[in-house]
C-alpha cells in the first residue's frame, strides 16, 4: 500500500466553478498507482468541491445563479458582516456544499463519469487563493 499528498491552489476572480481535473488526474499519472481512494479537502469556510457536469458550461452557470439566489449577500440579513456583505453568504453556500470529495481511482485514474469533473466553487465576490489538500491511498 502506497500513499501520496499534494496542494492543489487555485487562483479565483470571483464567484463560480473551477474546474481543476485536468490538474488532479496529471498528479495521479505522476504517482502512479493503478487502484484506490483519492480523497480531496478544501481548506477554506467560503468555498467547496464538487463534482458536475464538464460538458455544457451552463450547468456550472447555472448552479453558480442559483446558490446566489438562496444566499443572497445582502447585509441586512446577517449579523456577521465584519468581513463584507458577501462572506456570511459565502458560508452559507459552503455549508450546504461538501468541503471534501472521496473519489475511487482505477486503472491509475479518478473514476469520473463521462460528463463529470471535479470543481472548487468559489463563494466570495473578489479574487481569492484557494487550497485543496489531496490524499491518495492504494497500490
Amino acid at each position: 500500500m502506497r500513499q501520496a499528498q499534494r496542494e492543489f491552489v487555485i487562483e479565483t476572480h470571483g464567484p463560480g466553478l473551477y474546474e481543476f481535473t485536468a490538474e488532479v488526474e496529471r498528479w495521479l499519472r505522476e504517482v502512479g498507482l493503478k487502484q484506490g481512494l483519492l480523497t480531496l479537502f478544501c481548506r477554506h469556510t467560503s468555498a467547496s468541491l464538487l463534482i458536475q457536469e464538464n460538458a455544457d458550461p451552463d450547468v456550472v452557470h447555472d448552479l453558480a445563479a442559483f446558490f446566489s439566489r438562496l444566499a443572497a449577500p445582502d447585509g441586512r440579513l446577517y449579523r456577521h458582516t465584519i468581513e463584507g456583505p458577501d462572506d456570511m453568504p459565502a458560508h452559507i453556500r459552503a455549508a450546504l456544499t461538501p468541503a471534501s470529495l472521496t473519489i475511487p481511482v482505477v486503472d491509475g485514474r479518478a473514476a469520473l463519469g463521462a460528463w463529470q469533473g471535479i470543481y472548487l466553487f468559489e463563494h466570495r465576490q473578489r479574487p481569492h487563493r484557494r487550497h485543496m489538500l489531496g490524499h491518495v491511498v492504494g497500490e
